[in-house]
């Protein structure tokens, strides 16, 4: 049970990090764009 529990967990954290590397760079670039607007 244990075992099957750390497999799932286990999946899950990957398919995180998997999502944080497109969305972290996605989120910075529309940060960007809106400073940029703001400054002008």
């Amino acid at each position: 049970m244990a075992s099957n529990d750390m497999k799932s967990a286990s999946k899950t954290y990957e398919s995180f990090i998997g999502t944080l590397k497109w969305s972290v760079p996605l989120i910075a670039l529309i940060a960007l764009i809106v400073v940029i607007l703001i400054a002008e």
